[in-house]
């Protein structure tokens, strides 16, 4: 049989994991048509029709492969071959130890490279309910905006009710109307990340008089109505509006997104009471998003209460905060160890929907979608990545390894890798010695794994 033989896969959604789930079935020689509705079909999110469009950060998070387990996903990402980290590599800006992007940029490399793909079929249509009984292998990467239609079908299809959580944007600021008489450059400990500087982030200074000054704005600002079937949707915690953050208590924002350590003021020579960071957002350094400051305030409100912050008095935004609603199924019930769902195993799921939480988790998830679906088109056998990877311990954590009963959206992090073995006095190691050591043992794991699967093919 010849490639071009085979049954196409279908893939719904062209987010970061859509996008990755397609490239992934592309790669191994499998034809695949990409449904995005998009701009049939718009969301409350997105502003483009462009591919992997980044609604909310321009970052990665930290590329830092050794010590934090999001820089062990990428790079055990890229050992796959995948195309969102190569993409987003291409094009990288400045942002300390993060791996931040273009974010438009990055969008058109990754429609570009999908679009020109022989194997790939981009369909600009919305399926508006279960899809069609003769698509045998289906990935499902709708992601946290899947449409009412479908979504109502995936409920009715489970007989579960889908959870849900709340998810805010943060304002984008035009560089130049940032006043750098009060504002500086500087990364937290000056500490260099992926083309860049140690001097990657714009910083605003506060006082504490200014401090208490802006938490009583923020406190007393308009935010936006909930409608009736979103006022019980819980926020996750890792992205909470900075308004919810303050009602938590005053110095919540200096132990969060406003924290003042590892930067030094150089027009004062000492370090403020807090300072808002500003992470840059394109490349040519235009624009510039307000780090951690997602927030639900009505838009005349963040106008205010945003340019109380010195060296913003006088700030243009490219966009203001908003606010959308995330859904994502109870995956340990619902998946099996393929990302195949239960009930119809023609289809699986890929992506924010599985309960995963950030960019690239997500289009980790659609990688190993992809290959999963690929595999089942070919009839070959396809393993699960070891445990002790980053990439199998997300995998297992959505599969199975998370209570159905209190399952919510997660993170990468190294708690969900298994403990790493005993050191020659038999003791488990700590600290930073302790993640370096998951580290290097997942990524000789996953090097045996792609070996062992190359052997295979």
């Amino acid at each position: 049989m010849t490639k071009s033989e085979h049954q196409p896969v279908h893939v719904i959604g062209g987010g970061l994991a859509g996008s990755e789930a397609a490239w992934q079935i592309a790669a191994a020689r499998v034809p695949v048509v990409l449904h995005e509705m998009r701009p049939v079909r718009g969301t409350d999110a997105h502003q483009t029709d462009r591919l992997a469009e980044l609604v909310c950060s321009n970052s990665f998070r930290s590329d830092d492969a050794a010590y934090n387990a999001v820089g062990l996903l990428h790079e055990e990402m890229r050992q796959c071959g995948s195309l969102i980290m190569s993409a987003g590599d291409a094009n990288k800006v400045p942002a300390g130890s993060a791996l931040a992007v273009d974010r438009d940029r990055f969008a058109d490399m990754v429609t570009e490279r999908l679009d020109a793909h022989p194997l790939v079929t981009i369909e600009r249509t919305e399926v508006d309910g279960l899809p069609p009984i003769d698509w045998d292998n289906v990935v499902l990467a709708t992601g946290p905006l899947t449409s009412p239609a479908l979504a109502a079908a995936i409920r009715s299809l489970t007989d579960e009710d889908s959870l849900a959580f709340f998810d805010a944007i943060a304002p984008i600021v035009y560089t130049e109307s940032i006043d750098f008489d009060v504002a500086w450059y500087q990364s937290r400990y000056d500490k260099v990340g992926p083309g860049g500087t140690g001097k990657d982030y714009i910083n605003c200074p506060l006082d504490e008089a200014q401090y208490n000054a802006f938490l009583d704005a923020l406190l007393a600002a308009d935010t936006a109505e909930f409608k009736d079937w979103e006022k019980d949707t819980p926020y996750f915690e890792g992205c909470l509006p900075i308004e919810v953050m303050v009602a938590r208590g005053r110095e919540t924002l200096r132990f969060g997104p406003m924290k003042p350590v590892g930067l030094t003021n150089p027009h004062t020579g000492g370090r403020a009471h807090a300072v808002v960071q500003l992470r840059q957002d394109n490349a040519l350094a235009t624009l510039y998003n307000m780090v951690g400051f997602q927030t639900k305030l009505k838009h005349g409100a963040q106008k205010e209460v945003l340019r109380l912050i010195p060296g913003l008095e006088d700030a243009q935004f490219a966009r203001l905060g908003g606010i959308h609603r995330n859904t994502f199924i109870n995956s340990p019930k619902l998946l099996d160890g393929t990302l195949r769902l239960r009930a119809q195993p023609r289809l699986r799921f890929a992506g924010q929907i599985t309960g995963v939480e950030g960019y690239v988790e997500s289009a980790a998830i659609g990688l190993l979608a992809g290959r999963f679906a690929a595999a089942d088109r070919l009839g070959t056998a396809f393993a699960a990545p070891p445990p002790t990877t980053a990439l199998g311990a997300l995998l297992n954590h959505i599969s199975g390894g998370a209570h159905a009963e209190t399952f919510q959206p997660m993170n990468i992090n190294f708690g969900l890798l298994p403990p790493p073995p005993k050191n020659e006095r038999g003791r488990l190691p700590k600290g930073r010695d302790r993640k370096a050591v998951q580290s290097a043992r997942a990524l000789t794991d996953l090097d045996a794994w792609l070996g062992t699967k190359a052997a295979a093919e």
